[in-house]
């Protein structure tokens, strides 16, 4: 698997086997990299369950105050980002159908309003992980939610895009995702 994929590729997807490869082979995210700023997230499809979730519900991202303040969901456009409380967010439902969901939902917007929280939902810590089965761990920057049993772990794909491995309780693979630095 080649480590030099633009964000345009990944965008398209990749195999799990070739993005938890790819993955592995990037080098781990110090804390102190990453927080004091809010990024801009989308999906990696892999054929995994939660593929199109995320862009179906208008998720933006997340912002990392500080290690023990991280807002996990932002919502909305720039200039008009709300956080969204991820603990009502039916995660084991949408592994079960997520597939099967239409590219459109009419409401979400408004319901993802009604969500909004002001308190931070997770944190970030170095966690050890890797995400093929054959990789050995390596430790890096992760996002642990409050209330729901995930880890988002985190690798530097360039030095302003990080690339996501959702490691969720119940999901046999990890769940793929981009982050981008966001100008500020």
């Amino acid at each position: 698997m080649s480590t030099n994929l633009t964000l345009d590729q990944l965008r398209i997807g990749l195999s799990t086997a070739d993005a938890a490869a790819l993955f592995d082979s990037l080098p781990a995210v110090a804390i102190d990299d990453i927080i004091g700023r809010t990024w801009h997230g989308g999906e990696v499809p892999t054929g995994h369950p939660m593929d199109g979730t995320l862009s179906l519900s208008g998720w933006y991202g997340k912002r990392f105050d500080d290690a023990d303040h991280v807002h996990p969901l932002l919502f909305g456009e720039p200039g008009s980002l709300y956080a969204v409380n991820p603990k009502v967010m039916p995660v084991g439902l949408l592994l079960k159908i997520g597939r099967r969901l239409p590219r459109r939902i009419p409401g979400v917007g408004l319901a993802m309003k009604a969500l909004r929280t002001r308190r931070h939902r997770a944190r970030l810590r170095v966690v050890e992980y890797h995400a093929g089965p054959n990789a050995p761990a390596k430790a890096s920057a992760a996002m642990s939610y409050d209330d729901q049993p995930i880890i988002d772990h985190f690798r530097w794909l360039d030095a302003n895009t990080l690339l996501g491995a959702m490691d969720l309780r119940g999901s046999t693979d990890p769940y793929f995702f981009y982050l981008q630095r966001v100008a500020q």
